[in-house]
């Protein structure tokens, strides 16, 4: 019997099953009533776990066995056994007892292994799957939260909160991935001067027991929390900001295990933060070398070949008008012939035109496709442009815009911002009205005002039905410069 039954102990790895199994099998040997697994906390003389069998009697029955259980040189818990039948507890129940107590300490010892490489798999797992998921492409809060809701599994912690240092000198929190409700918890500030900040700061890992009676945690959220880990996420000596990983209040305190396996995590974490950011300035290089190489070539080949076409075609017209009037009167009698030149003389004067408006809207491209396509313009054409990129998403369609003179040079930054305002009234009126399927935008400077003023001037027309007349609208506004 015995050794089955210390063959029973061992044959399971799981650390709940095998303690439970335990209980069982001691009071089955023995012949006890009831027995109980005292589990103590590491470190500890308090009770972290209690496992049980049979039912205690209400009175004390017989007599008492117990017996430690010694994991290497640590004593994990005790085995209770009570209400020995038909008679007391023997010396051969307490030797039997103490020989399963000595072999559960094995399998306990093996079981904790087990689990410890278990959870070390579920770690370097999850810190792989973090690092691909950064590394195939996504924005930076996106990122964040990745980091955030992993950790936050594996740790088998209540929130996973990411913190940045702000301007001030302090922390901020800018993500936090909870099942419960985050509000509250974004946007929580560690001042300057904490005691925390410091470690932090100077690249230290924080591990509190209770966060809400803690003395160096100072924010407003801290008596949600107990058990805490804080972490530095860095790399390279670069801090990019901190892991921390609290659980409620009252839940089981984090391992010394826990503690090694989560500073680990975050070290790969940022060096993944690192690289996906990385990797983000290399594909974000590329775009603007393949926008700079897509911009010359539209002004080496076809801005050259247009406006080449558009001087010989100006050239064809004014040649073609100067013979007109050098035959003048002399053909007076040929007047088809004249008014047939007099039209071809037109439709080339609508070529040059057309072919001028072109140019200008491929150089318009051509300046769109050098500013940098995430950042906020910096330049007056830079703004107008995406005022009207803005508009082309409610209008159905992107207005045309064409730029005359040093606009950038020459607008300051007050009349910008009323000519952008006009723009965009302009933009609105034409949209509420009926049959706007084309928007023309034009800005002009230097231009001369009408009080002599040297000025600029914003024409926004379109193709729509005006209310009164029905006939397309046109917008000019102007400001001296």
């Amino acid at each position: 019997m015995l050794l089955e039954a210390v063959l029973s102990v061992g044959s399971d790895l799981d650390l709940g099953s095998t303690l439970q199994q335990i209980v069982e099998t001691a009071t089955a040997l023995t012949g006890a009533r009831h027995g109980a697994l005292a589990v103590l906390e590491p470190d500890r003389d308090r009770i972290d776990a209690l496992y049980t069998t049979g039912t205690p009697e209400a009175e004390a029955e017989g007599s008492f066995l117990r017996a430690p259980i010694a994991v290497h040189t640590e004593v994990f818990g005790h085995l209770y056994l009570g209400g020995k039948r038909p008679g007391p507890f023997t010396d051969t129940d307490s030797g039997l007892l103490r020989v399963l107590a000595a072999q559960a300490g094995i399998a306990i010892g093996n079981a904790r292994l087990y689990g410890t490489a278990r959870q070390r798999e579920r770690w370097i797992a999850g810190a792989a799957a973090v690092t691909t998921a950064l590394l195939t492409g996504t924005d930076a809060a996106d990122a964040l939260m990745t980091v955030a809701e992993q950790a936050r599994v594996l740790a088998d912690a209540s929130a996973g909160v990411i913190l940045q240092p702000t301007e001030e000198g302090g922390m901020e929190i800018v993500t936090a991935s909870t099942p419960d409700d985050p509000a509250g918890i974004v946007g929580t500030v560690i001042e300057p001067g904490s005691p925390v900040l410091v470690q932090l700061l100077g690249g230290e890992p924080v591990f509190i027991d209770d966060s809400a009676t803690d003395p160096r945690m100072t924010t407003g959220v801290r008596s949600r929390f107990g058990p805490s880990m804080m972490l530095p996420l860095q790399s390279g000596g670069r801090l990019i900001g901190t892991l921390a990983l609290p659980r409620r209040r009252g839940e089981r305190p984090y391992t010394d295990l826990d503690r090694l396996l989560a500073t680990q995590f975050a070290s790969q974490a940022a060096l993944a933060l690192v690289l996906a950011d990385a990797q983000a300035d290399r594909e974000q290089l590329a775009v603007y070398e393949d926008r700079d190489r897509i911009a010359r070539d539209l002004h080496d080949l076809v801005v050259q070949r247009l406006f080449a076409t558009e001087m010989m075609l100006e050239s064809t017209r004014r040649r073609a008008a100067s013979e007109e009037e050098s035959r003048g009167a002399a053909e007076a009698g040929g007047g088809g012939e004249v008014e047939e030149q007099a039209e071809a003389g037109v439709l080339l004067g609508r070529a040059v035109d057309e072919l001028d408006s072109t140019i200008q809207e491929v150089r318009t491209a051509i300046f769109a496709l050098q500013q940098p396509p995430a950042a906020a313009p910096s330049t007056f054409r830079g703004r107008v442009l995406r005022e009207t990129g803005g508009a082309a998403a409610l209008l159905g369609f992107p207005p045309s815009v064409q730029f005359t003179g040093a606009v950038d040079a020459l607008v300051g930054e007050e009349t910008g911002r009323e000519l952008l305002a006009a723009l965009r009234g302009a933009l609105a009126a034409a949209h509420r009205r009926p049959g706007v399927s084309a928007i023309e935008v034009e800005v002009d400077a230097p231009v001369r005002l009408p009080d002599g003023r040297s000025g600029v001037r914003l024409v926004v027309a379109d193709d729509g039905r005006g209310e009164d007349d029905g006939r397309p609208t046109t917008v000019t506004w102007q400001a001296p410069i």
